[in-house]
């Protein structure tokens, strides 16, 4: 257990440096940051004096080490707009988007899952072409045209609901149900195909010719199996959490960090970006890590394998 832990540590370790080191590399090869910030007209010395107070003169690689050195020592820097800390302007940031992809996760798992188990019982009959048909064409459509029909029907034709903004609970149900539409179509087709694999496994069918009742079937061999590969997907759904919005609140003018990451992006604010792909990345390691634990406790044959051997 020790040394699988260290082994998923190390990799997660490794992974977030790798993303601090891209996004680095790449901010810094799409642009000067202090011409976009200062402006087309600002005087060629007040860009000279932006470069030297924030250090972008200096070489990249002392650039890059200062930067990871602050990281290692828990500063990941000030914003290049108004000198606020970086992390403290993210931090704002967050309830917000999480005010839409929690309620969207919970859309995702509620119709996903059941759709998918549905489809999978039903297999190759009426219900099951609806539900794969519904799934694929949740699937397909952008989020962004989903959430701009969305704002079509019932914010301009019918008036029911507002059409962007944060005033009031009304604001986040289109860009949730954006969020959870695709979501729950990624799951009915996870869900489908993991429950049809399990179905066609000869335990499933040693079950059912010992006469144990279908239902129970179902309930005791094919879910627990199932669920396996499905957890997967749910925790790249939960990992997702911060970035997953980015599309949806720039659509619906929602101030989470999503929306955030396009304006820093935008403005070449350093600081910013890199602290949200940081923060990204921590989420999304930590899922995988919890996905993984997970694994043993959905299969006991895997905290029982050697390590290397899955």
């Amino acid at each position: 257990m020790l040394r699988f832990l260290a082994s998923r540590l190390f990799r997660a370790a490794l992974t977030i440096a790798m993303v601090v080191t891209f996004a680095f590399i790449v901010l810094r090869l799409s642009g000067d940051p202090a011409q976009i910030i200062m402006g087309a007209d600002a005087p060629p010395e007040a860009v000279v004096a932006f470069r030297a107070a924030w250090g972008l003169d200096d070489p990249l690689w002392q650039q890059y080490f200062r930067y990871f050195a602050a990281i290692l020592n828990g500063d990941l820097g000030r914003s290049m707009r108004d000198g606020r800390d970086a992390i403290d302007l993210v931090a704002e940031r967050i309830p917000a988007t999480l005010a839409l992809t929690i309620p969207a996760l919970f859309i995702k798992l509620a119709l996903g899952i059941p759709a998918g188990v549905v489809a999978a019982l039903h297999r190759n009959s009426f219900i099951d072409r609806a539900v794969m048909a519904l799934a694929v064409a949740g699937f397909t459509v952008p989020s962004f045209v989903l959430g701009l029909l969305l704002v079509l029907v019932f914010a301009v034709q019918l008036g029911w609901l507002p059409s962007g903004g944060q005033e009031s609970w009304r604001h986040a149900i289109l860009p949730v149900i954006t969020l959870g539409v695709g979501g729950a179509a990624v799951l009915a087709r996870f869900t489908r195909s993991a429950m049809l694999e399990v179905l066609g496994q000869s335990y499933i069918r040693t079950a059912s010719a010992k006469g144990v009742p279908w239902g129970a079937v179902v309930r005791n061999h094919a879910l627990p199996n199932a669920a396996i590969p499905t957890v997967t997907i749910v925790g790249f759904m939960v990992g997702s959490l911060i970035a997953g919005a980015v599309v949806v609140e720039s659509v619906f003018s929602w101030p989470g960090v999503g929306r955030l990451l396009v304006v820093a992006v935008a403005n070449r604010d350093l600081a910013v970006v890199q602290c949200i792909l940081l923060l990204v990345a921590a989420t999304m390691v930590v899922s995988n890590l919890v996905v993984d634990l997970l694994y043993g406790v959905l299969d006991p044959r895997l905290r029982a394998a050697p390590q290397g051997a899955h």
